[in-house]
């Protein structure tokens, strides 16, 4: 069994809440204040300097893709929803943003905190995701990579066994990674191929 992820220390963090000036604003700046957090308030859109923030509070009633220096469902910081309206549009477009957590509205005395933590949470097992995507992503581009290689290689007169070890070979005697090795050969096969269509 795993042990759950410590609790992290939040103090010295910085908040941007991208609200109109509400009492939502400052029943969320009161409690942030409290946990250790600075609070920033702003609308209608996020500043640059909220690139470099901890956290970003938005609300979602009021909320449009333009108030974001970053594409939709891209920010590079957790986020928390503020939910007021529960209408379809207003959700779907939420769930656009990819909220790492939500708040509903009002907002009263309590809530900042477990949301700060979800939310941080969150966004970090959707960065690892993403960062695993790619690695897997990138690992498929170069077996695909290999297979055209090893084809390359049989157009030649050897059988896929023999091919792959001569890609090996090369690979050892290039001193490159058997990836690196594959590309080149798949880009000498492309230009031996050019050549010969501009001789044609």
């Amino acid at each position: 069994m795993s042990r759950a992820p410590r609790i992290p220390n939040l103090g010295g963090a910085k908040a941007f809440v991208l609200h109109r000036p509400h009492a939502t604003v400052t029943a969320i700046a009161r409690q942030l204040a409290a946990i250790g957090l600075d609070a920033v308030a702003c609308w209608p859109e996020l500043p640059p300097e909220a690139l470099a923030a901890d956290f970003v509070f938005f609300d979602v009633d009021l909320g449009f893709d333009q108030q974001f220096p970053w594409l939709p469902g891209q920010a590079p910081m957790p986020t928390v929803a503020l939910i007021g309206s529960e209408a379809p549009g207003r959700i779907e477009w939420a769930l656009s943003q990819n909220a790492d957590a939500q708040l509903l509205k009002p907002v009263g005395n309590a809530g900042v905190y477990s949301a700060l933590l979800i939310a941080r949470q969150s966004f970090e097992a959707r960065r690892r995701l993403t960062g695993e995507i790619s690695a897997l992503q990138s690992r498929v581009a170069e077996r695909q990579t290999i297979v055209r290689a090893v084809a390359a290689l049989s157009a030649q007169g050897f059988d896929d066994g023999r091919a792959y070890e001569q890609l090996r070979s090369l690979a050892m005697s290039w001193q490159i990674s058997i990836e690196e090795a594959a590309r080149r050969v798949v880009a000498m096969t492309a230009e031996e191929n050019d050549d010969r269509s501009h001789r044609a």
